[in-house]
């Protein structure tokens, strides 16, 4: 056995003071270096000012050293990505992994986020599932607008979801998207559901855990608007692969966006880029774009987060009739194609990292 592999089985025996598992099983072992004498311990930690951070880096020294007194050993404490953050909350809650978990082969995630609500997010939700399926891509849609709802009426579906002995399994959509909403398990459309943020952030956790997705390319996530309990539980606890942010023309809009970005950011969760919906009309007459809502601030607001500009997307009278009909994977726009090659690319990139990180 060698000093690495010495020192690994060293750190097994270094419990986490809160989560009574030890730092390898829970993931804070990023990596361990062992060059002659001089061994460097990478301890991932979920945010870098863990106020217990003092204690698990000379936990770690420590228990490093007991391999060989002579070893120098040096602790590097880093900030865990957002997906291995979401891996570490997964490990450190033990028992809540339903049987559904063995079935999911979900190679990326991508949530779909706006500052406030009314800009049009979850139809951009929507619009990126069904472009990503047109693609040939095994797409899932999970709402985690929990209050309210909207992904079910767009796709014109309204049966309930079968219970499976591994759990439940999503309601499908003509083209085949998986779909999971709180609004398939209500008794009726029309209920609201008043429920406090511990419930709805429970309710999020198991449509990820407990429902069957089965093997997917690309699970997208509805989240709702603002930067409440739904969308941290999300981030903490969901592996994802990039955000969209949506906002709208509207100064205020941007403002709030902003606020949604920094979120993002503060968990560290990568930004694909903005979408600006509602951007402008197009005159049937003539063919003008007339900006109803004020001019453009796109890119201005792409600017001042620090990330590209997908898209500007129009008012579509043909768009809404679609939605309200339960149509949107009928509607097609070219303007979309902008939006899906950056979500594959991310996917790309993302998949290269991780191959990268298990060669390590």
């Amino acid at each position: 056995m060698d000093t690495r592999e010495k020192v690994m089985d060293a750190l097994r025996r270094v419990m986490h003071p809160e989560l009574e598992r030890d730092l390898v099983e829970l993931g804070m072992i990023q990596e361990v270096i062992a060059q002659d004498s001089q061994v460097t311990v990478v301890l991932a930690l979920p945010f870098i000012e863990v106020p217990i951070k003092e204690d698990l880096v000379r936990a770690a020294q420590e228990a490093a050293q007991t391999v060989d007194p002579k070893l120098r050993v040096r602790v590097r404490p880093v900030e865990m990505s957002q997906r291995e953050r979401a891996a570490f909350m997964a490990r450190s809650q033990p028992g809540e992994a339903g049987p559904a978990s063995s079935a999911n082969d979900i190679t990326n995630v991508v949530a779909v986020l706006s500052g406030k609500g009314g800009v049009g997010k979850s139809s951009v939700a929507a619009l990126l599932a069904a472009a990503l399926r047109r693609r040939g891509k095994r797409v899932g849609v999970l709402d985690a607008d929990i209050t309210g709802p909207s992904i079910p009426m767009m796709f014109g579906l309204h049966k309930q979801p079968v219970t499976s002995p591994l759990g439940l399994l999503p309601v499908e959509t003509r083209t085949g998207i998986k779909v999971m909403s709180i609004n398939l398990l209500l008794a009726s459309s029309d209920q609201a559901v008043i429920w406090r943020g511990p419930l709805i952030s429970n309710v999020i956790k198991q449509f990820w855990k407990d429902v069957v997705w089965g093997k997917l390319d690309v699970l997208v996530v509805d989240l709702p608007p603002g930067t409440s309990d739904a969308s941290l539980t999300v981030m903490q606890s969901i592996p994802l692969s990039g955000v969209i942010l949506v906002t709208s023309p509207q100064d205020l809009a941007g403002m709030v966006v902003r606020k949604a970005a920094q979120m993002v950011e503060k968990l560290g969760a990568p930004i694909i880029g903005l979408v600006e919906n509602m951007s402008y009309v197009t005159c049937p007459e003539c063919g003008t774009e007339i900006e109803v809502f004020g001019p453009s601030r796109a890119m201005q607001t792409a600017s001042r987060v620090g990330v590209p500009l997908l898209a500007r997307l129009p008012l579509d009278a043909e768009l809404a009739c679609r939605c309200d009909a339960g149509e949107v994977e009928a509607y097609e726009t070219p303007l979309f194609e902008a939006i899906v090659e950056p979500v594959l690319n991310q996917a790309t990139d993302d998949i290269r990292k991780v191959v990268q990180n298990e060669r390590r």
